[in-house]
């Protein structure tokens, strides 16, 4: 088997103001660009990877004058992750929205992951690391789904992750999303509250249902316009767990047109056979306080074309 050096030799970084804060894992991910994250986790479990000469765990968040051994790495040739196609940098640079010295928002297209891992070579983050490669600084504020399209924070400093990421946590932010729910909901407003359990399947797969036993959770939806079989609803999230939307649609009665997990089969053939493609559900804006500004701001992410278009397809 060839192997490639593509890391250092061993090194010692000290945490700076700058760093400290934020997970062992996801400093390693910046520090050794183009490792998985799965080789990431296999060095740190062995014990490759020291905090002040002790060993850690991946969830070990980093203090300020930490000292950390980043041990040399070696990767199977083969496993190189290719970099990201021109034809998806031009499409992410396309979907920027909002960019200012701290952060940066795109209206995240539908089918493209927001990073690398898990059978996926590479998503957002990487695109947008190639296409701005004198940034030093980019790190996801927080995720969306594969196939869930809209607006997508992105942190140009470690101080806009913290603050923004301290809002999200603290439920200090407004999050819209528009879905598209089969069937002709009774309800003009509705708040759920059902409780979700994430589970992992043996397949790796992440599933989600209402368990009294989950997590506290909470939407509101409000229906925006009804069609035929159909009806279009802005949903704010006040929680934002795993597949909520998805989960919490499908607790009403009225799941998100064209989700293949957790929708209706009958409602999803019914709707591909009239145009829909993908998954209905959009971030639509968010709004929250700047960290360094220091005021309201609010960044929307119209609808995609593909959505909108099949919205004027109902109206007919």
């Amino acid at each position: 088997m060839s192997l490639k050096k593509i890391s250092h030799s061993v090194k010692f970084v000290e945490i700076d103001a700058q760093n400290a804060g934020q997970r062992i894992d996801n400093f390693l991910l910046n520090q050794l660009k183009g490792i998985p994250k799965g080789h990431i986790y296999k060095i740190i479990r062995k014990g490759e990877v020291r905090v002040n000469k002790g060993r850690i765990k991946q969830t070990y968040k980093l203090q300020f004058g930490d000292s950390v051994r980043i041990p040399p790495v070696k990767l199977d040739e083969k496993k190189k992750l290719p970099a990201p196609g021109r034809s998806l940098l031009t499409l992410i640079e396309q979907s920027i929205i909002f960019e200012d010295s701290s952060l940066l928002a795109i209206n995240k297209p539908s089918g493209v992951a927001v990073h690398g891992g898990s059978g996926v070579s590479y998503g957002i983050i990487e695109a947008i690391r190639a296409l701005k490669p004198e940034q030093k600084f980019l790190e996801l504020i927080h995720r969306l789904d594969k196939d869930t399209s809209g607006c997508l924070l992105i942190a140009k400093k470690r101080s806009a992750l913290i603050g923004v990421q301290d809002l999200l946590r603290n439920r200090q932010t407004d999050k819209r999303y528009l879905a598209l729910l089969c069937g002709n909901p009774s309800f003009k407003k509705e708040k759920v509250t059902a409780p979700l359990l994430r589970e992992e399947l043996k397949s790796g797969e992440r599933f989600v249902r209402v368990d009294q036993k989950g997590k506290e959770s909470t939407s509101y939806f409000s229906v925006m316009e009804r069609f035929s079989d159909t009806a279009l609803v802005e949903v704010k999230i006040v929680t934002g767990r795993t597949h909520q939307i998805r989960v919490h649609s499908k607790f009403l009665g009225h799941n998100i047109a064209g989700d293949s997990k957790y929708g209706n089969y009958a409602c999803n053939q019914r709707l591909k056979n009239r145009g829909l493609k993908r998954l209905f559900l959009h971030s639509s804006q968010i709004t929250f306080k700047h960290p360094d500004l220091g005021k309201q701001i609010t960044i929307k992410a119209p609808l995609s074309d593909d959505l909108s278009f099949f919205l004027s397809i109902l109206k007919n």
